[in-house]
C-alpha cells in the first residue's frame, strides 16, 4: 500500500508541475509586461525550471518504491517532501490561501509521507 501511495504522489507531482507548466505559458506570461524581452524570456525559462524539476520529482517517487535500497527511498521522500513543502507554503503565504496551488503541493507532500 505504501508504495501505491508513493506512486500516486509521484502521478500528482507530475499532474501538478503540468498545470504549473501550461498555466504560466496561457494565463501569466501573455498579460505579463516585463521589460527588456531577454528578462522576460529569462524569468519564462526559470518559471518553467519549476515545472521541469517538479516532473522530475515526480519521476523520482514513481521509482522509488521500485529501488532496492530502503535508504535512496528515504532521502528520496524526504527531499520532495521539504520541496514540495515549500513550494506549498510560499504559494499559500504569496496568495493569501486563494491559489489552489497550495493545496495540490500539499497533497503531494501528505502523499509521499504516507508512502514513506
Amino acid at each position: 500500500m505504501r508504495d501505491i501511495l508513493l506512486q500516486a504522489a509521484g502521478l500528482a507531482a507530475i499532474a501538478v508541475a503540468i498545470i504549473h507548466g501550461v498555466l504560466g505559458e496561457t494565463k501569466v506570461f501573455p498579460r505579463a509586461t516585463i521589460q527588456p524581452i531577454r528578462v522576460r524570456n529569462l524569468i519564462r525559462l526559470v518559471w518553467q525550471a519549476g515545472t521541469v524539476a517538479w516532473i522530475g520529482g515526480g519521476v523520482l517517487l514513481i521509482a522509488a518504491p521500485l529501488m532496492e535500497s530502503e535508504p535512496a527511498r528515504h532521502w528520496i521522500i524526504a527531499t520532495l517532501a521539504v520541496v514540495f513543502a515549500f513550494g506549498a507554503l510560499a504559494n499559500a503565504l504569496a496568495t493569501r490561501g486563494r491559489h489552489l496551488g497550495w493545496v495540490a503541493l500539499s497533497a503531494v507532500v501528505a502523499l509521499a509521507v504516507a508512502g514513506y
